[in-house]
């Protein structure tokens, strides 16, 4: 995984679709998503590390860009 499109395609694979009009919520959802497959066993621990990087990556460039 690289970018959070990749973490939306790979939630995609287990039927979990996440689009709301807010991204901040989308972002809190896929984590949500992601920690309940790798609590579930069906995430390799690499994949988990990686996309929760992703998406506290986003969501901090969100905070950011929504102080400035």
């Amino acid at each position: 995984m690289k970018s959070i499109y990749d973490v939306l395609q790979y939630l995609k694979r287990y039927g979990t679709f996440i689009y709301t009009t807010d991204r901040q919520a989308d972002l809190v959802l896929m984590e949500d998503e992601i920690r309940e497959l790798y609590n579930s066993h069906m995430m390799e621990t690499q994949d988990f590390q990686m996309a929760i990087l992703l998406i506290r990556q986003e969501r901090s460039r969100l905070n950011d860009k929504n102080i400035k």
